[in-house]
């Protein structure tokens, strides 16, 4: 009885420390108690290789990764919505300010091309851990946010001010825009990265949403510019306090692939860049996401010489961003697990060119309809590509660390859509018939009313429709390309991760908090 009892009480001390956290500091697998060894980790040879003879218990996944997640989501929100803050009332801000269009249009394109300048940094702090990244978010939304308030209320209002503030939330962009896949890699399974870094990305577009919806209401005239910035910088600055509560890592792995190092950052851009399958995804992807960046910022002025007014150019902008998020939510789950990555891509890629062909003709109807609809079509084609495409950068580049790939795809959205904010500003046809009084609303009659953006229009659409055979072109073998398939981390994940003959069960390995 005594040695029955004994060894009770070994298998009662064993299960105790196999549910021990190792030691925080460490992402990476730490030898338990009741484990002889630890394995050699190297980032060279197969996956098998890499964790041969590794127990899959390791592995877990942390409730407590959801406070970091909706972090991110309220940054991405807020950071979003202060690009936007001006672009929905161009007009009435223009008079505010006693500046141009043009002039409220470039608050927007700094706000972009600052994405370019700090994204070296925004790498290096998201390689040393996500939270690092956004707690730098949430000091420049800080800053960022009470100097354009200050610029705003100073008299008359003080444009140059409102600038700087405005590229301080620019740069506070990056570090978290570019941070899901990072995220997702860090803190969750293969069975949920999509739905991860779809609902961290696409929170970004949401806060733009919301920036064109509730922007026309808060600021119904000049007067009223400075209260629209007063309470974005109040709703800004709650969303930022808890970024330096959220934990930093988890105490252990929760799949094979996120337990091994890292590949150096300046590894990592060397073979990004010498990599076909990363231009063919790195060009249309910032070419897109520029031109969703312009069109989001242009949109009054596009609509407005034809009679709509900015609080329906606002609606527009909202079904372009909603409509998305929505049809985001259902595809996202799908591709967590069927992994289906490459036929997302192909489907969606050629609907958002023609969208973008179809959306020359809209203004011209002069009804809510045309604009509406392709906005809502263009919208849940450019979410539902976001993420997967994001992922499937990170298995096609694997092992390189995820945050660069994204990082720098992210970045070439920006500096496009900054250049492609200047061209399409530059096509304008004249300036705009506005009624006084009219809530912004053009008066020009016509197909080619003044101030018209249809050419700008016409070059949105050859550039997004040339660009198709990229993409289109990934895994031909013809190509060198190889057969499409995922063989990189998701291979790795998914020997590693459910023991042979076990069932797949979602998110849940070892769950705990």
């Amino acid at each position: 009885m005594d040695d029955l009892s004994a060894r009770a009480d070994d298998r009662k001390n064993s299960v105790q420390r196999e549910e021990e956290v190792p030691d925080a500091g460490d992402i990476f697998p730490v030898p338990l108690a009741s484990s002889s060894s630890a394995p050699t980790v190297s980032t060279r040879g197969t996956g098998d290789e890499l964790l041969a003879g590794y127990s899959d218990t390791h592995f877990r996944v942390y409730k407590r990764r959801w406070f970091g997640l909706i972090q991110l989501v309220l940054l991405n929100i807020v950071v979003s919505w202060d690009w936007l803050t001006f672009a929905p009332v161009s007009t009435t801000s223009a008079r505010y300010f006693d500046v141009s269009d043009t002039a409220i249009n470039w608050l927007s394109t700094g706000f972009l091309f600052a994405f370019i300048v700090i994204s070296p940094m925004a790498m290096w702090a998201l390689n040393r851990g996500p939270k690092e990244a956004i707690i730098w978010a949430s000091v420049f939304l800080l800053l960022g946010n009470w100097i354009r308030y200050a610029g705003t209320r100073a008299t008359g209002g003080h444009y140059g001010v409102v600038m700087f503030g405005q590229i301080l939330t620019g740069l506070a962009q990056p570090f978290v825009l570019s941070a899901p896949t990072r995220y997702s890699d860090l803190w969750f399974t293969e069975r949920g990265r999509v739905s991860a870094t779809a609902v961290a990305s696409l929170a970004n577009p949401f806060g733009g949403a919301l920036g064109q919806l509730i922007g026309p209401l808060w600021a119904t005239k000049p007067s009223e510019i400075p209260n629209l910035v007063l309470y974005t910088a109040i709703i800004s600055s709650i969303a930022t306090i808890p970024a330096f509560f959220i934990p930093g890592k988890p105490p252990t792995p929760p799949s094979a692939s996120s337990s091994l190092p890292k590949t150096p950052l300046t590894e990592t851009v060397r073979g990004l860049f010498r990599s076909p399958s990363f231009y063919l995804l790195f060009i249309p992807f910032s070419v897109y996401v520029g031109f969703f960046n312009a069109i989001s910022s242009l949109l009054n002025q596009i609509l407005e010489p034809y009679g709509f007014t900015e609080t329906e150019a606002g609606i527009c902008g909202a079904l372009l961003i909603v409509v998305g998020l929505v049809t985001a939510a259902f595809t996202s789950p799908i591709l967590d697990r069927t992994h289906a990555y490459l036929l997302g891509i192909k489907a969606l890629v050629p609907m958002i060119a023609l969208s973008y062909l179809a959306f020359v003709f809209a203004p011209e109807t002069r009804s809510l309809a045309a604009p509406y609809v392709i906005a809502s079509i263009l919208g849940a084609a450019s979410f539902s590509l976001v993420p997967i495409a994001l992922e499937y950068l990170v298995e096609v580049t694997w092992p390189a660390s995820p945050e660069v790939g994204s990082t720098i795809c992210w970045a070439g959205g920006q500096l496009l859509g900054g250049i492609f904010i200047v061209i399409m500003n530059a096509l304008k046809e004249g300036n705009v018939d506005t009624v006084t009084g009219g809530d912004g609303k053009g008066q020009g009659s016509g197909d080619r009313p003044p101030g018209n953006m249809r050419r700008s229009l016409v070059f949105q659409a050859v550039v997004a429709c040339a660009i198709v055979p990229l993409p289109l072109a990934l895994g031909v073998k013809r190509l060198g390309l190889g057969d499409g398939s995922v063989a990189g981390r998701l291979k790795l994940d998914k020997a590693r991760e459910r023991p042979e003959g076990e069932a797949g069960h979602g998110d849940r390995v070892g769950s705990t908090t």
